[in-house]
């Protein structure tokens, strides 16, 4: 294109010296003079645009490439000047992408070592309590005990299925939180429910000191499965006859929910880790999967609350569970 609107320039020029010349000859001299020189800058703008444009493209094709380190940007007035910039900044987007992509493939990889790590166990227990209990001359007591012992482990591992498929689920964001008025006593009641034997059983304490009339928005499933988690790791890291207790507080802008034990603590090399998934801490018991406080505090963060921790090792923890109030 441009060496056809060249050509045809020097074509008109040609047109309007001829034309010039047969008016006046020294006329026409000028003209073709004026005219070959407007020719010659053209030319040599031509080339100059031809070499900025070739260099666009070696720039393009190693941006392809992934070299993203580029900086192709000029301050210069002009349409190329500007198309250069623009073309940086989507250079950056694209960079900040591949960084995403690049990080997303490296938790994946993480994630399913993991995973593939918390079933190997109890799959390894399972088969080697099978092969035991095929031996026919094994006493009617330790059978009974590998059944009940394999029960056990076909539980976690269903327990572990399911809780990976509902972080999955949250972190897709393919769950919507109801937006529900909860009474808070009667949530954490429900949630501890399942856990009062075992806390019979280990001789400790559940205090609950919230109103009965104390509300909050949110979705009281999903809540609920959050406070079980927290309140269970609490439990086990409490030690036979120790405390366990819930209380809340109400201000304009939040309510609060404590839950503190009187256990061993977290360590604090633990602190920033503890709610990351898969994440196992010092004191952590040998069939924890480090996904219950992960889970939490997905749902407390996928319903616009906070959760955090404070401990001493040697004297509990507290758990502390914020819902804010929307305030128009």
């Amino acid at each position: 294109m441009d060496k056809l609107l060249a050509m045809l320039g020097l074509l008109v020029a040609a047109l309007v010296g001829y034309g010039c010349f047969q008016i006046a000859p020294a006329a026409g001299l000028l003209a073709g003079g004026g005219v070959l020189a407007v020719g010659l800058l053209a030319a040599l703008g031509a080339l100059l645009r031809q070499r900025e444009i070739r260099k666009l493209s070696d720039y393009l094709m190693r941006i392809r490439q992934g070299n993203y380190a580029l900086d192709i940007r000029d301050n210069r007035a002009g349409a190329l000047s500007i198309l250069k910039n623009d073309i940086y900044k989507l250079t950056l987007r694209l960079s900040e992408q591949a960084e995403l992509l690049r990080r997303d493939k490296r938790y994946l990889a993480d994630a399913l070592a993991d995973i593939s790590h918390q079933l190997r166990t109890p799959l390894t227990s399972l088969s080697v309590m099978t092969e035991l209990l095929a031996d026919p001359k094994l006493p009617d007591s330790r059978r009974e005990e590998f059944t009940t012992a394999i029960q056990g482990q076909i539980d976690r591992i269903d327990w572990l299925v399911s809780s990976l498929l509902k972080l999955s689920k949250i972190d897709a964001g393919a769950i919507t939180f109801r937006r529900d008025l909860v009474r808070l006593r009667a949530l954490v009641e429900r949630a501890a429910a399942p856990l009062l034997i075992p806390i019979e059983i280990r001789e400790q304490t559940l205090e609950i000191d919230i109103d009965p009339a104390l509300n909050i928005v949110g979705d009281a499933q999903w809540l609920r499965e959050a406070v079980l988690n927290i309140l269970k790791n609490c439990m086990e890291h409490t030690p036979c006859g120790g405390r366990l207790r819930v209380t809340a507080r109400d201000n304009p802008i939040h309510t609060e929910l404590a839950i503190e034990d009187s256990g061993e603590g977290i360590d604090p090399a633990d602190l920033p880790h503890i709610f990351e998934r898969f994440y196992r801490g010092k004191n952590a018991s040998p069939d924890s999967a480090g996904i219950g406080l992960a889970m939490a505090k997905a749902i407390l963060t996928g319903q616009d609350g906070t959760i955090e921790v404070e401990s001493t090792p040697g004297r509990g923890s507290r758990f502390s569970l914020k819902f804010y109030k929307q305030i128009a």
